[in-house]
């Protein structure tokens, strides 16, 4: 994706040093965050200075590649066990980030060298996943469409092109008519920061609509399919993404709107029969609490948008039954979650 007429990946690798889109700034500041150690890397992870599925997928793994780079001679074994389960304790919902943890750490064992050349690959494979998403997922996308989403799920969240806005990005290269309803303006206001930022830069036709719009926008018959992104799909297509998925969900099935999901194969939890067993993320109520925006002279303040002396509950997920998915979009296809183990058919 071109940020003022140059090309940058989300997440990268230079040497031992992971460098990440600083995406707390954004849509205000573009800066590059440097992570010269894998506890930097957790860090860029666990604060959101890096998010998305694909995204974390691809930093964790580079972490991973850090960890075996940077190890002590003596306790390097001890050293390396410790730090996988530092790396995979920053995010526990996200199943990419198990997912590429496990192919570095298991590259690692032959050689440091290995180790690197996995996690690059890694990065590599997310970002030929999420094309081929795209190309998959404009075949649901008629000229004239009206499609909203919820929160990001775009390039930012992947290492490049994104998967919820792969089609999209596919569509509008194809000289299709489209427009966007950008959803997901709290708590974190992913989709009104990022979506939106994206897609100014993309020059395609957008709107940012409050969180609790949809409804409404469906039942006027002014969206035509939803297009989401997922942290982690069950074995029977369960599928958990950013609180308030669900909730649209149940509106687009009551409407009979399309309601898809965009995600490679990587985010396919085999060992998690359903959405029960898929671990929820509670975050800091911070984030339901302030706020942080600019003001007049272009400075980021954060500021109380709550009662004051008032607690919040904040969930980073929630779970979306099989039964309100219309089609998960993957890199081989798209995949109906009408069978008891959708794996079995992909």
């Amino acid at each position: 994706m071109k940020v003022n007429g140059k090309n940058y990946r989300t997440v990268w690798m230079e040497g031992s040093a992971v460098l990440l889109i600083e995406q707390n700034l954004l849509p205000f500041e573009f800066k590059i965050f440097e992570a010269k150690t894998y506890l930097d890397t957790c860090f860029a992870i666990r604060t959101m200075i890096v998010r998305g599925a694909g995204a974390i997928g691809a930093a964790a793994g580079y972490a991973m590649a850090q960890v075996f780079m940077q190890a002590p001679a003596t306790g390097f074994s001890e050293y390396i066990e410790k730090a996988k389960k530092d790396i995979e304790a920053t995010r526990p919902t996200a199943q990419n980030l198990f997912y590429a943890v496990g192919r570095v750490y298991n590259a690692g064992k032959k050689s440091i060298e290995n180790a690197v050349k996995e996690a690059r690959q890694v990065a590599d494979d997310d970002a030929m996943t999420s094309q081929k998403i795209g190309e998959y997922g404009n075949e649901l996308i008629k000229d004239g469409f009206n499609i909203e989403t919820h929160c990001n799920a775009g390039w930012l969240a992947f290492v490049d092109y994104g998967t919820a806005l792969s089609p999209i990005y596919y569509a509008h290269h194809k000289g299709k008519k489209i427009f966007v309803y950008v959803d997901e303006t709290r708590p974190r206001s992913q989709g009104a920061r990022l979506t939106a930022w994206e897609l100014k830069n993309g020059n395609i036709p957008h709107v940012i609509v409050p969180d609790n719009a949809g409804a409404l926008l469906m039942s006027q018959g002014k969206i035509d399919m939803m297009i989401v992104g997922a942290d982690r799909i069950a074995r029977n297509g369960d599928v958990a993404n950013k609180i308030g998925t669900f909730e649209k969900a149940i509106v687009a099935k009551e409407f009979g709107v399309p309601f898809y999901v965009a995600a490679p194969m990587s985010t396919f939890d085999i060992n998690c029969l359903s959405g029960k067993d898929i671990p929820i993320e509670e975050r800091s109520e911070d984030e339901v609490l302030y706020q942080s925006g600019t003001d007049e002279k272009g400075a980021i303040n954060k500021i109380l948008v709550c009662s004051p002396g008032s607690h919040a509950f904040n969930p980073a997920f929630d779970v979306t039954p099989s039964g309100y998915v219309s089609g998960i979009i993957t890199e081989k296809g798209i995949i109906r979650p009408c069978e008891k183990d959708i794996l079995a058919s992909a």
